[in-house]
């Protein structure tokens, strides 16, 4: 298993901060094994509410956890949102002799329970699979096609890692789904992803797609706020503001994982990626993920006009505007769309990420930067040329 130092350090120093902290993100992506390796330092108890014994073990809550110290690792805490209130109380003891670290796979229920309950007392830390800065540069590729969850990227084969995606989707409907609650049947929400995949990088159109899926828009909305909450689908916002041009106003919609999107699409290995006509939108999402981990304290949009104008993704970051183009291609060029964001946006600097190894300005305010060399940093202190 890779390290992850940066992610490791940070939940440390939440838990310094905080009584409670809430790590959030997609099954499979490796919380379980990062909360026991934060565990591994200290007195712990670890408790997972998948296991009927831990259940049973917290049927009384606040008996069962007002002795213990340490850390207390609380998995999965989606299916037992109760448990909420009992930390709230546990959190304002005032010696403090315990810190909670709780796992979630499902954000929006979490984020809001928690917000209500533990509001003031706790802190959430967002988690996905690896990232370029965890697997090294060299492996970008192989990033890219089998995607980012930990057993995927380090499978053996390219086969292994294509089964191992399939298996999650089939798990993923059949399994994790009913046991949020939720009644759909496996198959159209099977269906509904797949489509999702043909529509990545693209503006949601929830008329145009429910006409297709034979549903009402209502329904179309309802299944992408279902993938969006369990972390399969990130919903871009659209940056709009008062000016001549008319605006989009819809969300962007990607699928958050590129290995995913590849095994509904039936991309087997790199090559059948390459020679697919979706490999721009999978770079363009792929891409843009990688970036979003490199900002994560910026607010993140994207920008279009009904004129064809367009930015993949703006950020906000210090009351500043930086934006960000990418490109699947081996020399992009300056466009009349970046010249036009640039001036209404009044960026800051605009990067256009592409796959290369050289760095090379295409403006006094526009550089294109491989996809490799990106830092945090840079992005927000852009060089002077």
């Amino acid at each position: 298993m890779l390290q992850r130092p940066v992610l490791h350090a940070s939940i440390e120093k939440a838990l310094q901060r905080s009584p409670v902290v809430a790590l959030l993100g997609p099954r499979q992506c490796g919380k379980t094994t990062m909360a026991r390796a934060i565990a591994a330092s200290r007195p712990a108890a670890f408790f997972d509410m998948e296991s009927h014994a831990d259940r049973s073990r917290l049927s009384n809550p606040q008996l069962a956890l007002e002795g213990l110290g340490g850390l207390i690792v609380i998995d999965e805490i989606q299916h037992q949102p109760d448990l909420l209130q009992t930390l709230r109380v546990l959190a304002d003891r005032p010696d403090q002799p315990a810190r909670f670290l709780i796992l979630g796979s499902a954000s929006p229920d979490i984020v809001r329970h928690s917000s209500e309950t533990l509001a003031g007392r706790i802190e959430f830390i967002d988690m996905g699979g690896f990232d370029m800065f965890e697997t090294g540069p060299e492996a970008l590729d192989a990033l890219w096609s089998r995607g980012t969850f930990p057993r995927s990227f380090l499978a053996a084969t390219e086969e292994d890692s294509f089964a191992w995606r399939q298996n999650f989707i089939r798990t993923f409907l059949e399994r994790d789904i009913p046991q949020l609650g939720i009644t759909i049947p496996a198959e159209t929400l099977r269906r509904f992803w797949i489509m999702l995949a043909h529509y990545h990088g693209q503006t949601w159109n929830a008329s145009e797609i429910s006409r297709s899926f034979g549903v009402s828009d209502k329904t179309v909305r309802h299944y992408l706020d279902l993938l969006s909450g369990t972390f399969m689908v990130r919903q871009l916002p659209p940056w709009f503001e008062n000016t001549k041009k008319r605006q989009i106003k819809s969300p962007k919609v990607y699928l958050r994982d590129s290995g995913l999107a590849h095994a509904l699409l039936g991309l087997r290995n790199h090559d059948e990626l390459m020679a697919h006509p979706k490999s721009g939108a999978s770079w363009e999402g792929f891409a843009l993920e990688q970036v979003i981990r490199a900002a994560p304290d910026a607010e993140i949009f994207f920008w279009a006009t009904h004129a064809g104008a367009e930015l993949d993704l703006l950020l906000l970051r210090g009351g500043k505007k930086f934006g960000v183009e990418c490109k699947l291609g081996d020399a992009p060029r300056l466009t009349r769309s970046m010249r036009t964001a640039l001036e209404n946006l009044h960026l800051q600097h605009l990067w256009v990420i592409y796959p290369g190894r050289h760095r090379y300005p295409l403006d006094p305010k526009v550089t294109a930067l491989p996809l490799r060399e990106l830092r945090t940093e840079l992005l927000f202190s852009p060089p002077s040329q």
